[in-house]
């Protein structure tokens, strides 16, 4: 139930900041929408209906107040071919398909997976999307005349100095209103958000996709929803985290995951594409002041508010305007000590970090460099733990008995080094193998002891396990062979 506590801090906590945030924002999806559109093949409307919708929703049941949540191109990307081979229906098709597995993922847990992101894999991933967002505006500033590079200076100027004359209204809104006034009524001539592409003129609507209920349908969609589904909520807990570091306050990822999935699914039914959290645009609206729903969900009316009412005036704004604002976003997402650090991080953080910037930047595919980071920080991770391992031993002062003392964690990745550090040939009546400073994680691990048992009984040793802590005789008492009736027979193949 929403308290007074609850609405207060989520949508009142600053109005009139919230306010002007959310038409920034507003603004600045207009141009990317309609590019997203382009990309993917489809009508203008089909990426602002989406953003309209997907802005509001997850302003009312998002899990990260602030956040701005849109078509992206990081989903346009991927359904290209299914709107070439089968038509835009089934676009929407696989929107509502894909909000439903969203929601599916939320109820799962599946947030949890962000443990596994390591702050080197964040750091490239957020880098990465600063120079992609930088990237996405060098077509506007190539085959153009002086003035719009003029303008995009004269932009970024007010932006980063107006702050110093007055904060009460944020720079980038004044940049678009200054810039939008010169170049209607000094008649100059630059690239306007109309040559985009056409501004709908009408509400979005409530339809049902025009595809055949059938499984062959399914078998179609499903794939793409999938991975809209999956790529969509990687971005969007990404940009959560990083959203959660630019204010300081936490979030719930479980509750945005169901948001998302619910805003993709009413946007199926009105005629738009699958959407998820940007970081660009979430920039924007925390620099410019907007921290609660309200800045997200203004962002979203507006937009509708400007393509509907005030299409022809928006049409004029000039697009060296949106342009400057968007370097600005890029300038200050980038995170420039992770520069600096690189010559004082561990080398495998920085490996990690750039691995990750290179592939996103190459591929354009976030989930991939993503998924490069996290496999690189998992395989560091094992190493740097494998080598933590140790054996020691001492013999006895008869000569008949030898003790090994294990420390460190024996998983599989140090399972062969277990094996390897015991002398199976040495004639001895009694092993003690002292576990008191290990750890067993994994079947691997309780496989090697087996291993190591056996091997020392075949020599006519007789073996003394010691120090086993209680999770990991759990681990012994339920996998462990060696300690079975007829284990030499089973473990013989060893």
């Amino acid at each position: 139930m929403l308290s007074i506590a609850s609405l207060q801090r989520e949508w009142l906590a600053n109005p009139r900041a919230d306010i002007l945030a959310g038409i920034v924002v507003a603004l600045a999806l207009i141009p990317e929408a309609i590019g997203f559109s382009i990309i993917a093949g489809v009508d203008p409307r089909v990426g602002l209906y989406a953003s309209f919708s997907i802005a509001v929703i997850t302003a009312l049941v998002g899990g990260r107040p602030g956040m701005i949540s849109a078509a992206t191109a990081a989903i346009a990307v991927l359904v290209l071919p299914l709107i070439r081979d089968h038509g835009v229906e089934y676009l929407f098709a696989a929107t509502i398909l894909m909000g439903v597995i969203q929601v599916v993922a939320g109820f799962l847990r599946l947030d949890m997976l962000m443990q596994y992101v390591s702050r080197s894999v964040i750091t490239g991933f957020v880098n990465a999307l600063a120079i992609l967002i930088f990237i996405a505006q060098l077509p506007q500033l190539m085959g153009v005349t002086w003035v719009t590079y003029a303008m995009v200076a004269g932009g970024l100027a007010i932006i980063y100095l107006f702050p110093r004359i007055t904060k009460a209204v944020p720079s980038p809104l004044v940049a678009i209103v200054l810039l939008t006034i010169l170049s209607i009524y000094g008649g100059l001539s630059v690239n306007t958000v109309g040559d985009m592409g056409e501004l709908p003129s009408t509400l979005p609507a409530f339809l049902i996709p025009n595809v055949p209920l059938t499984l062959e349908t399914l078998q179609i969609i499903l794939p793409y929803s999938l991975t809209m589904a999956a790529v969509g909520l990687l971005e969007s807990m990404m940009t959560a985290q990083i959203v959660d570091d630019l204010t300081d306050t936490g979030s719930d990822k479980r509750r945005e995951m169901k948001g998302q999935g619910i805003a993709n699914f009413a946007t199926g039914f009105l005629g738009g594409m699958g959407g998820c959290a940007m970081i660009g645009q979430s920039v924007i609206n925390v620099k410019s002041g907007g921290s609660t729903r309200l800045s997200t969900f203004v962002s979203g009316v507006f937009l509708l508010f400007l393509i509907v009412v005030l299409g022809p005036l928006v049409a004029q704004i000039p697009m060296p305007s949106l342009v400057a604002v968007m370097i600005m976003v890029s300038i200050g997402t980038f995170s420039w000590r992770s520069i600096k650090d690189l010559r004082t991080n561990p080398w495998q953080s920085s490996v990690v970090m750039v691995a990750t910037v290179v592939i996103v930047v190459w591929t354009h595919d976030l989930a991939q460099g993503v998924l490069a980071g996290v496999i690189l920080s998992g395989l560091f991770f094992a190493s740097k733990v494998k080598r933590l391992f140790t054996v020691t031993s001492a013999l006895s002062a008869d000569g008949k008995a030898r003790t090994y003392r294990v420390a460190g964690q024996v998983f599989f990745a140090s399972s062969d080094s277990f094996t390897a550090a015991f002398d199976y040939k040495e004639v001895i009546d009694h092993v003690v193998i002292d576990v008191s400073d290990a750890h067993f994680w994994d079947i691997s691990a309780i496989g090697t002891l087996d291993k190591a048992i056996l091997k020392f009984r075949r020599e006519g040793t007789v073996v003394e396990v010691i120090g086993l802590n209680d999770a990991s005789a759990a681990m012994v008492e339920r996998y462990a062979l060696h300690d079975k009736p007829g284990a030499d027979a089973q473990l013989g193949a060893h």
